[in-house]
């Protein structure tokens, strides 16, 4: 938990010293009373109501208020975003609002704003309506001017005709038919509307089915989507018109048209009426258009006001659902109008507690005050760190594994250095480490605006690790330094070089070797080592040796803690049985191991370790030779080969037999004491090795549980050693890798001498060296780092059974999206 407002000095090696305290809160001040300590965050409430219903609660009415203000919080939401309104950060708070207000604010605002989306979608549609109906008139209008230029064209034809062709032989009634034709001509009726483009055929089809073909279909397509007055959405139409003749064939064709969702509309064949129409029409939707655009912009006045105070009425929602959730956890006492709480915190808060008790007392003028008094029990206290932004990563890491138990010692104090270390022994090059520095760098330069952004998932996490980045970068320049290798390329940074080649031209160099002209490089590898023919035996040698000091020397200290559990909660057996044997164990094989290597180092001998271990359990007693050390080599094997035999049966077989014993003394009577002294601290560890309750001890339970463990630890020196040498794995493909990019891609591109070629190679150099090594890499070290300090090193003394801290604090609050 991240609490940058810690009272006591930081202490992460253990976890806060916690207490069960019970509250009794008289009701008139109960609701500012919570409210107050979820400001201090610092005590979190346990559930006095837990068989009950969340509806059978005392305070689930509020709770339900709050809900429904939370829908209408809601639907301003979905207003805003369909209005493009962003909530305004920079509204003022005002104090003087509170849950009755808001919720009538919000009742009013929410009708006001209901009204006026009725009205807005009322006019909507009748515009849209209109929109069509104009299309209507003016596309039927056009079908009628065309098909009336026809008949007149057609008539005057059969005029002309009729008079070029006057003779003997001419019909005689011909005058008279094309006179009185007209009048015997059958009137048509007509309907017109629109219709979805994609139903246009299927319309056709059915009208002509349904009537036997006794209809008349003409139709066009409109260029421009229209806006549907049914669905809202802007849709592509067909203008139709239906010519037809008898009441039954009409009513079929308006069914028909229902069922195709064609809108109709009314047409009048009257030229002079369709004009008086068309103006009407016009002038409608003028006006619709300017009541609409005063109706949208009143229903973005409100929704900006809404905007201006959304996030202050948000986060003061969340606050009072949280205050009546904690409020339905207490135990309420009807006779004597209080309310009974019970909840951890941590030791150094109780005076704070204490004030903001007394101060919501005042603010609430309330009569009585409440009371704060702390509880013993046996329930094991919540664990709780105090950490900042920096310490708070190092910390999840380790969480993520298990959280430690209460007062345990803590292995996020050795995680901070150790991990970044580690990390850096695997991506050792100062280059790379530089680019990781660039990146952690920005995130904690714009951490504050990017604090308040929505990030990725991918990102978010970056962010949220952007101190363990900078050690790992950090760490990583150092170890580069050491390597000496920028992207794989040597400098002589420390000065120059302690070789050189034996002629000029250096043509031997990689065959027979260089020679040493002067003393040896000052800080980290020599440059002249990168290239030449011993250098990868060198570096898998350097490599190797180093991973199985640094291995050990981390469970060593793993051992060490283990120790200092058990001292601090006063288990005399595992400090004798347990760390003892232990330690004996591991630096009695893999600690000479160690020990071999230094001095190899320091004596420059040419012993081969391998032999020297492989034959110190096979021939134990057979000369060494030439792979002696030192003086009296034999005799320190042997007896630490002996030493590691007695602590396997050490670490096994008394400490079952010792717990018996202590349980057999203590039902018996004879190691009964007291609890607490008068002068005894209440919160100072107690002692583990005789446990309090009356549980039936099962001998053979506790028996094969010390001898898995045994045969763990055993196993493990051996195989937790040789999974440090992924140090040397991991190291030795990263140098190798950059060293492949850099050669084979760039220095290749360059030896082209083509602008062309190298501005590619450049490219593709760049984009392997951060895809593959910046990325894959750095996260495929992470992922061995994490393993390393789960596994190899936490083992040894972390159990990680307990439970965070987690108390009723508005600041976790705040983050959350939903109200």
């Amino acid at each position: 938990m991240v609490n940058e407002g810690c009272f006591p000095t930081m202490d992460l090696l253990r976890s806060e010293p916690m207490q069960l305290a019970q509250l009794i809160i008289p009701i008139e001040s109960a609701h500012r009373s919570i409210s107050y300590l979820g400001d201090l965050g610092l005590f979190q409430f346990k559930d006095l109501n837990a068989d009950k219903s969340p509806f059978q609660r005392t305070y689930a009415a509020q709770i339900k208020r709050c809900g429904e203000m939370a829908r209408t919080l809601r639907l301003f939401k979905e207003q805003m975003t369909k209005a493009g309104v962003s909530p305004s950060t920079l509204a003022t708070r005002d104090s003087n609002i509170d849950l009755e207000n808001l919720e009538v604010k919000l009742r009013e605002l929410e009708s006001e704003l209901l009204e006026i989306n009725a009205n807005n979608e009322k006019l909507q549609h009748s515009y849209n309506e209109l929109l069509e109906y104009k299309l209507v008139l003016e596309k039927v209008g056009e079908f009628f001017s065309s098909a009336q230029k026809t008949a007149v064209a057609h008539q005057r034809e059969l005029q002309n005709q009729t008079t070029a062709e006057g003779s003997i032989d001419s019909p005689l009634l011909l005058e008279q038919e094309t006179s009185t034709y007209p009048l015997k001509q059958v009137k048509l009726g007509f309907i017109s509307g629109l219709v979805h483009r994609e139903k246009s055929i299927p319309l056709e089809r059915v009208l002509f089915r349904a009537t036997r073909g006794n209809v008349f279909l003409k139709q066009t397509a409109v260029e421009h989507p229209v806006l549907d007055p049914l669905s809202g959405e802007k849709v592509d139409k067909n203008v139709f018109v239906v010519f037809y003749s008898g009441e039954r064939v009409s009513s079929k064709i308006l069914k028909i048209c229902d069922a195709f969702g064609a809108n109709r509309y009314p047409f009048s064949d009257d030229l002079s009426k369709q004009f008086h129409i068309i103006t009407e029409v016009s002038g409608r939707l003028s006006e619709l258009k300017t009541t609409i655009d005063v109706g949208l912009l009143h229903w973005s006045t409100l929704l900006q006001t809404i905007g201006y105070h959304y996030e202050q009425w948000s986060l003061l929602l969340k606050k009072e659902k949280s205050i009546y959730h904690t409020l339905n956890m207490l135990s309420i006492n009807v006779t004597k109008k209080c309310l009974l709480a019970e909840g951890w915190c941590p030791v150094f808060a109780t005076s704070e507690i204490h004030k903001v008790l007394q101060q919501a007392t005042l603010d609430s003028s309330s009569q009585a005050g409440a009371i704060f008094q702390v509880l013993q029990t046996k329930d094991s206290p919540p664990t709780y760190f105090c950490t900042n932004k920096f310490t708070s990563p190092f910390q999840e890491i380790v969480d993520a594994y298990g959280v430690a138990k209460y007062r345990e010692a803590n292995p996020g104090v050795y995680t901070i250095i150790t991990f970044p270390f580690l990390f850096a022994v695997m991506f050792g090059d100062w280059g790379h480490g530089i680019c990781l520095l660039l990146a952690a760098l920005y995130f904690i330069i714009r951490e504050r605006k990017l604090s308040s952004q929505k990030l990725g998932d991918i990102l978010e996490m970056a962010f949220g690790g952007r101190y363990v980045i900078l050690m790992m970068a950090l760490f990583s320049i150092y170890t580069g330094l050491i390597y000496n290798e920028f992207f794989s390329i040597p400098f002589e940074l420390f000065g120059p070089s302690a070789y050189k080649c034996r002629d000029p031209s250096c043509r031997d160099a990689t065959t027979i070797g260089l020679i040493k002209v002067r003393d040896t490089y000052s800080f980290g590898l020599d440059p002249k080592w990168h290239g030449s023919r011993s250098e990868l035996p060198f570096l898998n040698s350097l490599k190797m040796k180093m991973s199985i000091l640094l291995g050990v020397s981390q469970m060593n200290l793993g051992i060490i803690l283990s120790y200092y559990n058990a001292k601090y909660f006063e288990n005399n057996i595992n400090i004798r049985h347990q760390f003892v044997p232990q330690m004996i164990f591991l630096n009695s094989l893999f600690g000479y191991l160690s020990l071999l290597i230094i001095v190899k180092w320091c004596t420059g001998s040419k012993a081969d370790l391998y032999h020297v271990i492989i034959y110190m359990f096979l021939s134990p007693t057979d000369d060494l030779g030439e792979n002696q050390l030192f003086v009296g080599q034999k005799f320190l094997q042997l007896l630490l080969l002996l030493s590691a035999l007695v602590a396997v049966p050490w670490m096994l077989l008394p400490k079952p037999f010792l717990l018996k014993k202590q349980h057999q003394e203590r039902h018996q009577g004879q190691s009964y004491s007291l609890l607490y002294s008068a002068e005894e601290d209440p919160h100072e560890p107690e002692s583990q090795s005789i446990p309090l309750d009356h549980e039936d001890f099962e001998f053979s339970e506790v028996f094969v549980h010390q001898l898995i463990h045994t045969i763990e630890f055993v196993l493990g020196a051996v195989s937790n050693t040789a999974s440090y040498l992924r140090l040397w794995a991991l190291s030795l493909a990263h140098s190798e890798l950059s060293s492949v990019f850099y050669d084979k891609v760039l220095l290749l591109a360059w030896g082209f001498n083509n602008t062309i070629v190298l501005i590619v190679g450049i490219v593709v150099f760049i984009c392997a060296t951060v895809g593959v090594l910046l990325l894959m890499e750095t996260l495929s070290a992470f992922l061995h780092a994490l393993r390393l300090h789960w596994v190899e090193f936490q083992n040894k003394f972390y159990e990680g059974d307990g439970y965070k801290f987690d108390p009723f604090s508005f600041a976790l609050h705040a983050d959350e999206d939903e109200v």
